[in-house]
Formats: structure tokens, C-alpha cells, sequence
């Protein structure tokens, strides 16, 4: 990182991955583009899980290229600070890992449970029914975090 005064230690990065409603996460295609989609992210400990169809591209390249650099920002504002100034204060973090398949039903619910807590959590009544609809057609992934860094410029 160029600018150590702006980096941020792991309990900031954690705690602005858990606040985010999505991650930009990049695949490699092997080829000289990346791939890189939003995500919706729950973490669990050092694992980060989302959920996806059983097929197509996204999880061809991860079963392919399994290691992963995903991307939350938080707070982004432009700003201009008088006499002359013009500036950004942000929050991001940037996670490292390798990403792998759930396979295993209980852990699947359990991180789609923890995702829908997340994301809506005053909506959880309807959760047991629908994860017993859609477990079986649904995809669950889980990125280890191998490497997590923070950065920001918060206002004074």
C-alpha cells in the first residue's frame, strides 16, 4: 500500500466487510481481462459465502481459477475543501482467497441463513420454507480469506 498513513488494521476491514450489502469480486478467465461481478457477501469467521446459480460462467472460472480478490467500499464521498482542494474520503477493504463449492447441505444453510440475516433480517419467518424449496437448486460458495487490508480517508 503507497499510502501507509490511510491503511487500516484487520478489526476496521472486518467490520466494514459486515456492514457492505456486496463485494466486487475478481476471477481470472486465463486470459489478459478478468472477470470481476458484484456479490452479494456474508462473512462467517475467516470465510466469506454468496450464493449463485449451479452453472455458468462465473462458476466455470471458479472451478477453473479458484483464487479470487474481492472488494467492498464503503463510505465514498467527493469532496471540495476550501481554498483549493478537491478530495474523496472513502473506506474499502481488499480480500485475497481462494474460493471453494459448499457442497455440504447443512453448511449450505447455515451460510444462507447468515446471508439473509444480513441482508434482511426482519424477513426471516419465511426462511425455512424457502431454503427447503431452494437448497437443492442453489449454489453456495465460500472464499477462505487468505489475505484481508483496509484502507481509508475519513473525514476530521
Amino acid at each position: 500500500m503507497r499510502r501507509n498513513d490511510r491503511a487500516q488494521n484487520r478489526d476496521f476491514s472486518l467490520s466494514l466487510i459486515d456492514h457492505c450489502t456486496h463485494g466486487i469480486m475478481a476471477v481470472s478467465t486465463g486470459e489478459a481481462t478478468p472477470y470481476c461481478l458484484p456479490l452479494s457477501f456474508v462473512r462467517t469467521g475467516d470465510d466469506l459465502y454468496f450464493h449463485c446459480a449451479q452453472e455458468g460462467r462465473k462458476v466455470e472460472l471458479l472451478r477453473r481459477f479458484p483464487r479470487v480478490c474481492v472488494t467492498f467500499v464503503g463510505d465514498d464521498r467527493p469532496a471540495f475543501v476550501a481554498p483549493a482542494m478537491y478530495t474523496t474520503y472513502f473506506q474499502s477493504a481488499i480480500v485475497t482467497g481462494t474460493a471453494s463449492e459448499v457442497t455440504d447441505p447443512g453448511e449450505k444453510a447455515q451460510a444462507l441463513r447468515a446471508l439473509c440475516r444480513k441482508l434482511t433480517p426482519d424477513a426471516m419467518s419465511g426462511f425455512e420454507q424457502a431454503v427447503e424449496k431452494s437448497l437443492s437448486v442453489t449454489a453456495v460458495w465460500k472464499v477462505h480469506m487468505d489475505e484481508v487490508s483496509g484502507k481509508a480517508k475519513l473525514t476530521h
